[in-house]
């Protein structure tokens, strides 16, 4: 099996330990270990592996379904990737741009269809996923909200390419981990039914990255077979993921009020920033957007190296998510490196005038 090098990670890698600011950071500003308890006791594995039952009632709770049918892995990464494992034959379709690994994993079980959103808002024609559909697509892939470009698709557009796939005996996957960012999040994806499958963790919309907790929620079958990967991989979440993610989850309502207001505040700065200096995006959901790239620059790339060569900011290129001629920016970050990010950019952006 052959999985092709994960792009944005491997830019990551060359400049954010120098980097000043991360202007691409994905999730929400990180909590401090301060508001928690961090002594979940001996640290020994999580028995049973699958993560705590009664952890698991709770979150399984609002996808209206048993503990039985949900599975905590170490992030939304490793559920997607035991998902995968569990599910793909010889095909999937992935709605794109999207998180590299949505399209890279299951391509390395097997083969992917893209069926892309259309620039500038983003949208999806339904049509044409039903047309990417084969007899044997395992599965339709879906991260809504989206990352990079914030695109937050309606109720009425999931529940349709949740018909669209059930009518073609496939799964439909949603990777949902900005669901909870939005002002009025819509039912997930494994609540649709049987063939409804939810990812998510405690990274992007509760600010605990490091907790490296996350889950999947779906049908007994499917949660099973990821079961069986995951022995292949971690055997079971973090005791101390756990320990503070049930904390968390227990303050969900303020800390999330807390995360959305920020989001809503930082993303109108962005907003009148990249107005003022002639760069566009369709207003997202989440803490991602993904704008065009100014002037004077052929890609994101070159426009995001030179931008951190210079000023010691990170951006992401547009180019790891297949779309050249934008960059990802993240404004989740706290106000004041988020204030100094968008001067240093201000200054750099001058300077090329």
């Amino acid at each position: 099996m052959d999985i092709e090098p994960f792009e944005l990670e491997r830019f990551f890698d060359r400049f954010e330990h120098d980097a000043d600011i991360m202007l691409a950071e994905s999730g929400i500003e990180s909590r401090s270990t301060a508001e928690f308890d961090t002594d979940p006791g001996e640290l020994g594995y999580v028995i049973p592996t699958g993560g705590d039952p009664q952890l698991r009632e709770q979150v399984a709770a609002r996808y209206d379904r048993s503990g039985d049918e949900v599975l905590f892995t170490c992030g939304a990464q490793e559920a997607n990737f035991t998902t995968f494992a569990a599910l793909m034959g010889e095909h999937a379709v992935t709605v794109a741009p999207t998180y590299q690994s949505l399209s890279a994993v299951p391509d390395a079980f097997g083969e992917v269809t893209t069926v892309d959103l259309d620039p500038p808002a983003w949208t999806l024609d339904t049509d044409r996923v039903r047309e990417a559909l084969r007899p044997e697509t395992a599965v339709l892939v879906v991260n809504n909200p989206n990352n990079p470009t914030g695109r937050y698709l309606d109720e009425a557009m999931m529940r349709e390419l949740y018909d669209i796939a059930t009518a073609n005996d496939t799964y439909l996957l949603c990777d949902e981990v900005y669901r909870l960012l939005a002002e009025e999040p819509l039912p997930p994806v494994a609540s649709f039914g049987e063939y409804g499958i939810s990812t998510s963790s405690v990274t992007k919309a509760h600010g605990l990255a490091g907790c490296r907790f996350g889950w999947v929620a779906g049908p007994s079958e499917v949660i099973e077979a990821a079961a069986n990967w995951k022995d292949y991989t971690t055997i079971s979440p973090s005791t101390f993921g756990q320990h503070v993610a049930k904390q968390a989850l227990d303050r969900e309502d303020e800390i999330l009020a807390e995360n959305r207001e920020q989001a809503r505040d930082h993303c109108e700065r962005v907003d009148e920033f990249l107005a003022d200096h002639g760069m566009s995006w369709r207003e997202p959901t989440g803490v991602n957007g993904f704008p065009t790239v100014p002037d004077g620059f052929a890609t994101g790339r070159a426009f995001c190296e030179a931008f951190v060569r210079e000023e010691s900011v990170l951006l992401a290129p547009g180019g790891a998510f297949g779309v050249p001629d934008r960059f990802r920016i993240g404004f989740g970050l706290a106000s004041e490196e988020l204030t100094e990010g968008l001067a240093r950019l201000d200054a750099f952006l001058t300077r090329r005038v």
